[in-house]
């Protein structure tokens, strides 16, 4: 991977990359402009036309984008971020970015992510169990699961633990396609959690190890690696065509553990008595053991 994707020391780098790409993406009839005359060499806004709209001169703004100018003021970036039409997560990505790029001198590397869950974290992934859940790492590795939560990703549990990530499942593993109804959209929730990530913590070697990989085998995540997406879903549904448990919907939350750097918790849940909460009994029903039995609490009488 070319490592201007990673430059820890250079924070306006990491900021001018993703006005680049974000500026590439308005059209000028989105902001109430004219096209104007002649071909557009790249698409989207041109430089002169953002600085108009947020209110800064080009020379000012192109020095934003070439990362020269790494300290713009808060209003600046919000002028930048209504221009671009960011929603709120990529507002927020923006100012967590100009936030980085106004510190000077490399970054503090990083602290190694911790692949230990808690004792009374393993014991709530059994006790949700047959809903699949599991938990993952910043970088989406999976270090903990219940049953449902590893055969849920058909065929993730014939890769070594150490390969087991969910991202490396999506854009490499054969079933992945096929698996997920609407792959494109699980890639692209995917890739923005990582270019969430690398805009904070560029050179992150857990980081720096799984983009590269990903890039140098994945022309699909090449491609939306460029584009800069910074939105993920943190509850919804998936539908899924698993080969166990055959075609089937499950609701799902993801939750951040608190006391972990960067742990998450993601369930999938269905009501009891439907087909889909069958479909889960079957994917727990692969790890050999049965679910264990819990009895309604008992109410005392007043």
């Amino acid at each position: 991977m070319a490592r201007e994707q990673h430059s820890g020391g250079n924070g306006g780098s990491e900021l001018g990359r993703f006005l680049r790409a974000r500026r590439a993406r308005v059209t000028p009839a989105e902001v109430g402009l004219p096209e104007g005359p002649g071909l557009r060499r790249t698409p989207g806004l041109r430089r002169e036309e953002l600085a108009t709209l947020a209110g800064v001169s080009i020379d000012y703004y192109t020095r934003l984008e070439r990362g020269k100018e790494t300290n713009p003021s808060p209003s600046v970036v919000d002028a930048l971020a209504v221009a671009l039409l960011l929603d709120g997560d990529e507002h927020e990505h923006l100012r967590d970015l100009a936030a980085r790029a106004a510190r000077s001198g490399p970054a503090e590397p990083a602290a190694a992510p911790s692949r230990t869950v808690a004792p009374g974290v393993e014991l709530l992934l059994e006790s949700l169990r047959p809903h699949p859940a599991h938990v993952v790492d910043r970088t989406m590795e999976l270090i903990a699961w219940n049953p449902g939560g590893l055969h849920l990703m058909a065929g993730m549990e014939d890769w070594p633990p150490g390969r087991r990530n969910v991202v490396r499942y999506v854009f490499l593993h054969p079933m992945a396609r096929t698996l997920f109804e609407d792959w494109e959209n699980q890639i692209r929730g995917c890739v923005a959690r990582l270019r969430t990530l690398a805009g904070i913590e560029p050179d992150a070697p857990d980081l720096i190890g799984l983009v590269d990989e990903l890039l140098l085998k994945s022309p699909d995540f090449a491609r939306l690696w460029e584009q800069y997406d910074v939105k993920g879903n943190t509850t919804g549904s998936k539908t899924f065509h698993h080969p166990r448990a055959g075609d089937v919907t499950f609701g799902y939350q993801i939750m951040e553990l608190e006391g972990t750097y960067g742990h998450r918790l993601v369930a999938y849940h269905a009501e009891p008595g439907t087909p889909a909460y069958d479909a889960m009994l079957l994917l727990d029903a692969a790890a050999g053991e049965p679910a264990p039995v819990r009895k309604p609490a008992s109410r005392s009488s007043s």
